[in-house]
Formats: structure tokens, sequence, C-alpha cells
């Protein structure tokens, strides 16, 4: 495993890509996905299994996985899975929580970050599209937070966001309230797409390849 330290007082390997990469001429010119998830153990095992699920199944079609660096919880399954078939996983961490001995010792890459908004502007150039599967508060902050910079065209990329046994129901109704009340535009739903299976998230990627814009992360 390759480990990064980024500001912390090393140099950075190379500076941060500004575009998404492209595969002309393939059905599926994404290259990575990030995949935010919960680092909670317990969790009931249907999620586990969607877990493994999505990333095998990323992996499989040569994708480069993102996520956040932890060893728990299905943030640990989503690596572990991809890392069973062969993929790339690059795990991104802020020092504060590696410092608690939660990173993943396995990964491809490891990029140690100085904080919490390094890690999540990171992510979001380390990858063409995202992944969002159950999980807890750090999940949703991620998610709304990628969902508004999309609003904000700071990006163009596919959200995608995988409901599993209806995880997601109370967020979305919950989105739904927003717009009724006035407070968001109906419009605001299509910055993300809601799926149930695989074979759904892979139609948006397919559909969303290639339409990443450059990212305006000086404005993020």
């Amino acid at each position: 495993m390759q480990i990064l330290l980024t500001n912390l007082g090393l140099k950075c390997e190379k500076p941060l890509c500004l575009s998404s990469p492209s595969l002309k001429g393939s059905a599926l010119s994404i290259k990575s996905v990030c995949v935010y998830c919960g680092s909670s153990n317990g969790v009931p095992g249907h999620y586990q299994k969607t877990a493994r699920d999505v990333s095998t199944a990323l992996a499989k079609h040569k994708l480069e996985i993102v996520y956040g660096g932890g060893h728990v919880g299905l943030m640990g399954i989503v690596a572990d899975s991809a890392l069973a078939v062969g993929a790339r996983v690059i795990g991104i961490i802020p020092e504060h929580i590696r410092a608690q001995e939660v990173q993943h010792t396995g990964l491809t890459e490891l990029k140690v970050v100085p904080d919490m908004h390094t890690r999540k502007r990171m992510m979001v150039e380390r990858s063409d599209a995202f992944v969002v599967l159950p999980g807890g508060l750090g999940t949703l902050d991620e998610a709304f937070e990628i969902i508004t910079w999309k609003k904000l065209k700071l990006h163009s990329k596919p959200i995608i966001i995988f409901n599993d046994h209806g995880y997601w129901d109370p967020l979305l109704a919950l989105i739904e309230h927003t717009v009724g009340e006035g407070f968001a535009v109906k419009k605001d739903t299509a910055l993300y797409t809601v799926v149930t299976t695989i074979d759904e998230m892979f139609a948006v990627l397919t559909a969303g390849a290639g339409a990443s814009a450059a990212l305006r992360t000086e404005r993020m």
C-alpha cells in the first residue's frame, strides 16, 4: 500500500487533477467511482450484502474505487470486496481519524490529509461519479454536499442514491417536503438519481459517462 501525506509538512506526490478522465469509444467511459457509506459495525446484514455486491460489481467493470479510507463498517466491506477482485482502491482519510487507527492498511493507495474538507474535495477530484450507500450523519453530510456542489455548477458528475431496502425513503421524502414548502425547486430532484438495483446503477453510469465539465475546485 502506498501512503501519501498531503499538506502535513510533506510534499504532495503531484498536483490534484482538475478534470475527469475518459475512455473514448467505450460504453462506460467512467474510470473511477466514489462510494459514500457508513462506518458503523453491527448494521443489518442486507446492507452489508448490498455494499459487497455493489463494490464487487464496480470492481469487475475495472472501475477504481475512491472512498473514505476506513476498514470498519460498510466502508471496510466496500474496500475489501473491490480489492478481492483486483480493483484499485483509493482511500482518503484525515490525519485525526487515521490517528484513531481506523484506516485500512491494505489499500492500493491511502492519502492522509489534514482535515475533513480537504478529504471531501479530494474525493470529488479523484472521482467521475458518486454512489451513496446507506450510512449515518457523515454519509448524509457527504451526500448533501456533493448534490449542493452540483446545483452550484461546481461539477456535473452523476450522483446515484442507492436506496437499499427503502433506507433512503425518509430522506427522499424530506427533500420532496423542502420542494413542497418552497425551499427548493422541483428540478433539484434531478441532480441525483435513485436506484434500487445494480443494473439501474450501471444504466446511470453509462448514461452519465463523459458528461462531466471541469471541476471548479477553487470554489469548493
